[in-house]
């Protein structure tokens, strides 16, 4: 169903106070967005501290309400919850209502990462160049789960996998994939030559998203998908774990004790500038450690001692 929706420019001081408002007169949802978005002035927010909740100076608030609502009475109500607001910069339209995950997918292409690594959309042909016999194509739909490939720390965890099988180090090797989302990285390691992967994740979405993704592949069979606390305890020859560098200090005890001797682990969803303590911290275990940076993100890898 369609519906109306209101759009207002406000400072961050003001934010609380318009928000309260709208929620008052029954807007279905509130969403607040940078102002200065797509301009040289915009400020990306990618990783706030715990318990911290930043916003930008200058906000764009936008509220979704039934589209049989009069904005006419609407802004009568929003001038008489809070007289002391600005409401006149207020601007009304109606919108249609849309599956915004099948929307984003529409504009979902094939990628290739490596050598040999494509990442396909379950619903788009292969391209050329991944119909030969030694590709490792996997087909996607990440659902509401984490990991599509678009996102520069998926990325750099593909790159590192592709590498890997060139080396020989994935062929019949069990992967275990901590934080596996839509179990992109699991199911690339089983098409680069690994014969089994295990994904973990805190998420029940993400487990069906891996689990359905699987079956999609054909590789159902070979995939073991578990929350954390259900995780079978025991050591892997390849760990990769794509989560925030927060979760990896957090982890890196239990991490480092997945990764077998002489095995490989990398880490990714570091933010540049947040490398170095990582890099510390895991030195405790593992050695040859490299940080290798993709715009604003890093991925580390290294040897298990």
């Amino acid at each position: 169903m369609p519906y109306l929706e209101l759009s207002l420019r406000c400072s961050e001081s003001n934010q609380p106070r318009y928000e309260n408002a709208l929620e008052d007169v029954g807007a279905l949802a509130v969403t607040m967005l940078d102002a200065d978005a797509d301009t040289s002035n915009e400020h990306a927010i990618l990783e706030p501290g715990v318990g911290e909740t930043p916003l930008w100076d200058s906000l764009v608030l936008t509220a979704l309400f039934p589209d049989d609502a009069d904005a006419l009475m609407l802004l009568a109500a929003l001038e008489s919850f809070d007289p002391g607001l600005d409401w006149s910069g207020a601007s009304f339209r109606t919108v249609d209502d849309q599956d915004w995950e099948r929307a984003w997918m529409d504009q979902y292409v094939p990628l290739r990462f490596g050598t040999r690594t494509f990442i396909v959309p379950w619903n788009q042909p292969l391209p050329e160049d991944a119909e030969h016999a030694d590709a490792a194509v996997v087909r996607l739909d990440p659902g509401l789960a984490f990991g599509s490939g678009t996102h520069p720390t998926t990325a750099l965890c593909l790159s590192w996998l592709d590498a890997l099988a060139e080396q020989g180090k994935l062929h019949d090797a069990t992967v275990l994939d901590f934080g596996c989302g839509s179990g992109i990285l699991a199911l690339a390691a089983l098409k680069l030559g690994a014969a089994k992967a295990v994904g973990v994740d805190n998420d029940p979405q993400a487990l069906t998203a891996s689990f359905d993704n699987a079956e999609r592949n054909e590789v159902g069979n070979r995939l073991a998908v578990y929350l954390p606390q259900d995780e079978p305890v025991t050591t892997y020859p390849v760990v990769v774990a794509n989560i925030l560098a927060s979760a990896l200090d957090a982890l890196a005890d239990t991490l480092a004790t997945r990764v077998a001797p002489g095995g490989r682990i990398a880490l990714s969803g570091i933010l540049h500038g947040q490398e170095d303590d990582l890099l510390v911290r895991y030195g405790a275990w593992f050695e040859q450690l490299v940080a290798t940076q993709e715009g604003d993100w890093m991925r580390i890898d290294g040897v298990r001692r």
